[in-house]
């Protein structure tokens, strides 16, 4: 964990309650973590998502915040993508082609769009982790036809 966190990160140590979070995340506890807002809430599903076997799927309503975290992780090295409505349909297309062969490591992706892929992409993607990084998407997109999504981290 250490050394994620400093090799993509650049940070010698975590703030406070993050590795205990991360902890429960590895373990296979559903978490919810309220934090304000710079707290290092990101940390705690991006370090599992490098720790683990698959994509580790991030929900957010904010294209702005997709793009900065996307970036940001990409300049640190970390397979990262996007899908949502500011992509052409080009984009989406080497996103998804990029989901099903397990090249990204972490896919955010806004809740009406996670509607739309639900069905296709990642049922045959291998899936680490779903996150969501607001908490208001859960009390408006919490559940999926029907069934509650496990690993909600906010």
């Amino acid at each position: 964990m250490q050394n994620i966190l400093k090799r993509y990160f650049g940070f010698d140590s975590f703030r406070p309650l993050q590795e205990d979070i991360i902890g429960k995340v590895l373990a296979g506890h559903d978490v919810v973590v309220l934090m304000p807002t710079g707290g290092g809430k990101s940390l705690c599903y991006q370090v599992p998502a490098l720790m683990k076997e698959g994509t580790t799927v991030v929900i957010s309503p904010l294209i702005s915040l997709m793009k900065d975290q996307v970036e940001g992780l990409r300049a640190n090295g970390v397979p990262a993508a996007a899908l949502n409505s500011a992509n052409d349909e080009a984009e989406s297309a080497r996103v998804r082609a990029a989901c099903l062969r397990g090249e990204l490591k972490l896919l955010y992706i806004s809740p009406e769009r996670l509607m739309l892929e639900l069905p296709y992409l990642i049922r045959d993607m291998k899936v680490s982790l779903f996150a969501v990084d607001e908490a208001h998407c859960i009390s408006q997109w919490g559940m999926i036809s029907g069934r509650s999504m496990p690993n909600w981290d906010c």
